[in-house]
């Protein structure tokens, strides 16, 4: 139901609307221009004073407060409001990319890259929004904004300011999105933000929420049931981000994921998300690197490489202007070329050292019959070792050096001073070497494979695939 009976747009005083993007109950969308010298386009966001409750009404007015007072990069701003006997007119910024549903809908899956760098600008406006107590409780990809590459969180008609221990019985937000805590009518809080995010982050990976659904009364089912969350047969994603989705989509918000562990999670890994920040830290571990990689320390410099791309990677994504950014992206290349070199010879280095450390395995193993803690941690090692040079998965190889060193450093604690305490110690350096250095192998896949897509700016995928006005 559009907001407004006629055909054509409602006239303001400064702007001109034009075309319709979209209506939902209470209001309608145009797109409009300002009438002064700059033309600037914005979105005029149209509510009927007619089709307002109570409830609409003040929902109206949360949304205008809250909006009033946030200023993010990563959330619509709220340019102006007015009002005349039929409408309240909102004026917001302008976002030419369309939604993210659309998004995902014209690409059907988004690369676990790419879905990555959308997480990462929602938690950095979820992270503002929670240190003010404000709780969005509609996130859906239809309220997700694309403007070049940069996400906007959009429409707050449902949000509220909600302490943490501030709970809520009214039914808010889109079904196929809502916590269950929310649809089955039970007291919720800021928690089920939480699980909104982790079913925008299943439908961009996988091309569907978890509980669509034919019906909505199969769809109410499939979210009162207690079956845990899975993830589709075969889903390849990585560790870290099939951890942060099972532990968003815990249908318990006390045992869910909290918005602490959240924006710590590796996989949501705020610390190198494209900013402006991202070429200054880069540059910073570069020139250390430099540095290292002159004195001949091979190991100490491949690492930094490996940190500053961390960084240099972030920086080519938020780079805007198309001659900067591949300027940028081939001293990048050079760098990554550099590391690769290093990685070679810091192979090279590590051969001896490792060979060495396997006779010392052995003898520590024999020492260590009336200890069959120490033993299973050393069988680990081998196991760790073992995987890692078969090369199928490295990620699970560095799983099991963490295992083992955490074990060791145990049975290091409370070993006494000895001929097996010092092997003990010669072992856990060895082996820590080897998860070092494995860590910056993973480092380097992941780099080159972002290089890579680099070279295609999400910008110009997105207008690519998804012109929508």
């Amino acid at each position: 139901m559009a907001a407004t009976s006629s055909f054509a747009p409602p006239k303001l005083a400064d702007f001109i609307l034009t075309e319709k993007l979209g209506s939902g109950t209470y209001a309608t969308v145009y797109k409009a221009y300002s009438k002064g010298d700059s033309r600037e386009a914005v979105a005029v966001k149209v509510v009927g004073k007619k089709t307002l409750n109570k409830a609409s009404m003040e929902n109206l007015l949360t949304e205008i407060e809250i909006l009033k007072t946030v200023r993010h990069p990563h959330i619509v701003q709220l340019k102006d409001f007015q009002w005349d006997s039929e409408n309240i007119y909102l004026i917001l910024e302008w976002c030419s990319g369309g939604d993210l549903s659309r998004f995902i809908r014209s690409r059907r899956l988004l690369p676990e890259s790419v879905a990555r760098r959308f997480l990462q600008q929602i938690a950095i406006a979820l992270q503002y929004l929670h240190e003010r107590n404000i709780s969005h409780l509609d996130l859906k990809p239809q309220n997700i904004l694309l403007s070049g590459s940069v996400l906007k969180l959009a429409d707050f008609g449902f949000a509220q300011y909600m302490s943490p221990w501030d709970e809520q019985c009214v039914l808010r937000g889109s079904p196929l999105y809502m916590a269950p805590e929310m649809v089955c009518r039970r007291q919720y809080d800021s928690r089920a933000d939480l699980w909104s995010v982790g079913v925008i982050l299943y439908e961009a990976l996988f091309g569907r929420a978890p509980f669509a659904s034919r019906s909505y009364t199969e769809l109410e089912e499939k979210i009162r049931s207690d079956k845990p969350i899975e993830l589709p047969v075969g889903a390849r994603v990585s560790r870290d981000c099939r951890d942060l989705l099972l532990r968003l989509l815990d249908r318990n918000p006390d045992t869910r994921l909290t918005f602490g562990q959240f924006f710590c999670h590796p996989f949501v890994d705020l610390e190198h998300m494209p900013s402006a920040d991202s070429l200054g830290k880069a540059k910073e571990l570069v020139v250390q690197a430099i540095q290292k990689d002159q004195e001949g320390e091979r190991a100490a410099a491949l690492s930094l490489y490996c940190s500053s791309l961390e960084h240099f990677v972030p920086a080519i994504h938020y780079e805007t202007d198309r001659l900067r950014k591949e300027t940028l992206r081939q001293k990048v290349s050079q760098y990554v070329s550099r590391a690769e070199e290093l990685k070679a010879l810091v192979a090279s280095d590590n051969r001896q050292i490792f060979e060495e450390a396997k006779t010392t395995r052995d003898i520590l193993r024999e020492m260590s019959a009336d200890h069959p803690r120490l033993r299973v941690a050393l069988q680990l090692a081998s196991t760790a070792i073992a995987k890692e040079q078969s090369g199928l998965d490295e990620n699970d190889a560095l799983d099991l050096y963490q295992q083992c060193l955490g074990e060791l450093l145990l049975a290091l604690a409370a070993e006494p001073q000895g001929r097996r305490r010092e092997l003990l110690h010669g072992e856990i350096k060895s082996l820590m070497t080897r998860a070092e250095y494995l860590k910056d192998q993973i480092k380097m896949q992941e780099t080159q494979k972002d290089v890579s897509l680099a070279r295609e700016p999400l910008s110009e995928s997105v207008r690519s695939s998804c012109c929508l006005q």
